[in-house]
């Protein structure tokens, strides 16, 4: 007998006792862990895993869910590349220069000082090589990384005591992330990479003489002002530092394609969302902190000529010795250097301008 026929004229009932219907297979409900390098209380940066979570529970119908775990909650804050690495979470949301002590390359993928702006290495994700250049080498760690975020270019941090030029970094205890620590030791400074719910405490005690962390939400949300009076700009070493999300590579090779694609377009929502709310929200954060007395100040020329200058040295002395990093950097460096003549032209130019009209 035709199949169509017994459909139709036996109804669902007659179907099944014919045992003509196909094989009917319920997909199983799929949930992953995200651990967090950040504490809940930053709605912008933690607040990128929960979007990401959001739109991948959305896209799939309720079939596939991540549930959130901030610093601390299943592992440490600087623990969640190894907690990747290992398969003991599915998904990782961090920043990946805090890394940069198992590979100077780490760094790459999220901000180096005098870097690409948050605009370029967007470019450089998607367009360029960034991240074809970047998974070839997160394979080495067992990770899939997707881009999670982007600040924007950051502010230069809090100070106990004023910055008049290079020599009042010699010896200064800072709180800074990434591979600027190597500039600034190289500069006379003394680098500490402390976890940002851990800044404050650090900082009230004078354990630490200053401290950067984003700009002026995350920092007057963690009250560094109540404890630190000086403000600098900009943040040299974070002109577009991207956040990543590291997925375990076995966990995204076991997805089926469609879940694949809800998490790559989640990912890019968050990716874009971020910077939104940064840049929506910093500027009357800023009002706000100099209503309350902050000397918001720059950086002294010879601050910023010095830190150039050990940053070029130390990208050609890591070049020397790390094969990872000269064959990636090679093409980061290539891409800079188009993007700002392009950018001269245009971005900057027309920001100038715009800004001097004060309007």
């Amino acid at each position: 007998m035709d199949r169509r026929s017994i459909i139709k004229n036996a109804g669902i009932a007659g179907v099944l006792a014919a045992g003509a219907a196909p094989a009917v297979h319920a997909q199983a409900a799929l949930r992953w862990r995200l651990a967090s390098s950040f504490p809940k209380s930053l709605d912008t940066i933690f607040g990128a895993a929960d979007t990401f979570a959001k739109k991948v529970t959305e896209m799939s119908g309720g079939k596939f869910t991540i549930t959130t775990h901030a610093a601390g909650e299943l592992m440490p804050a600087f623990g969640v590349v190894d907690g990747v690495q290992n398969g003991t979470v599915e998904v990782a949301h961090t920043a990946p220069y805090y890394f940069h002590g198992k590979d100077e390359v780490f760094a790459l993928g999220c901000a180096i000082p005098f870097g690409l702006n948050s605009r370029q290495m967007t470019a450089w994700m998607y367009e360029g090589n960034g991240l074809k250049l970047m998974r070839e080498f997160y394979g080495k760690y067992n990770i899939v990384n997707f881009p999670g975020g982007n600040t924007g270019a950051q502010m230069g941090g809090w100070y106990r005591k004023e910055i008049k030029s290079v020599k009042d970094i010699k010896g200064l205890k800072f709180r800074v992330g990434g591979f600027a620590g190597r500039v600034i030791e190289r500069m006379g400074g003394v680098p500490q990479n402390i976890p940002g719910g851990e800044i404050y405490q650090a900082l009230e005690k004078g354990t630490i003489d200053a401290a950067e962390w984003v700009g002026p939400y995350d920092d007057q949300k963690l009250g560094f002002n109540k404890v630190a009076p000086f403000y600098y700009y900009p943040g040299w070493w974070e002109g577009g530092p991207q956040l990543d999300f590291f997925i375990n590579d076995k966990a995204y090779a076991s997805l089926s394609a469609e879940n694949k694609v809800i998490v790559e377009c989640a990912a890019a929502f968050a990716h874009t969302e971020m910077q939104a709310k940064y840049d929506a929200k910093n500027p009357n954060a800023l009002k706000q902190l100099v209503g309350a007395k902050v000397k918001v100040l720059p950086f002294p020329k010879d601050v910023m000529d010095l830190a150039f200058k050990e940053s070029m040295a130390l990208y050609a002395e890591v070049g020397a010795k790390n094969e990872n990093w000269r064959k990636v950097y090679a093409d980061y460096s290539a891409f800079r250097k188009d993007q700002n003549l392009w950018f001269r032209f245009t971005e900057a130019r027309f920001d100038s301008f715009m800004q001097a009209q004060k309007l």
